[in-house]
């Protein structure tokens, strides 16, 4: 598995990479209960969380979000407690973080949000292949990491 450190993650690269490769021991071994989003068209697995001991207080945590061909989520928000970067582990996911561009991220890229990014736009790019992403949070622990836009 490749990271992308294209997109100014710096110091996160290895913690996203480790954090890819326990994701998927974890799911090899099948860890978490899958979610589906009635709403909207993802469904998520959360793969792991742990407790950062040189940060207390702190934890990462990351889920797999698997998006059905044509499958989108609803618009959403993340914590403003904490960061997370998205990985694509297959297809494609369209992306609109806060007022930016839309973006097509393709398998093997990567980005980084900062604390309290919206979603308008997350969707899977293709109507005809599934796509997955790991998303990885680092968040003040107990903290919500997704909440979605009513």
């Amino acid at each position: 598995m490749q990271l992308d450190c294209r997109h100014s993650l710096g110091p996160l690269c290895g913690a996203v990479t480790l954090a890819a490769v326990v994701a998927a021991s974890a799911l090899h071994a099948g860890f978490g209960q899958k979610t589906a989003d009635a709403a909207g068209g993802e469904t998520v697995t959360p793969v792991f969380a742990y407790d950062l001991p040189n940060l207390p207080g702190q934890k990462m945590s990351a889920d797999l979000v698997e998006y059905a061909p044509g499958a989108s989520s609803r618009p959403h928000r993340h914590t403003t407690k904490g960061s997370v970067v998205a990985y694509v582990l297959e297809g494609a996911i369209r992306s609109q973080v806060n007022d930016g561009p839309i973006t097509v991220y393709e398998a093997g890229e990567s980005w980084l949000e900062p604390p309290g990014s919206a979603h308008p736009v997350s969707e899977n790019a293709s109507a005809t292949e599934p796509a997955r992403l790991l998303a990885v949070f680092v968040a003040e622990d107990g903290a919500e990491l997704t909440t979605y836009d009513q």
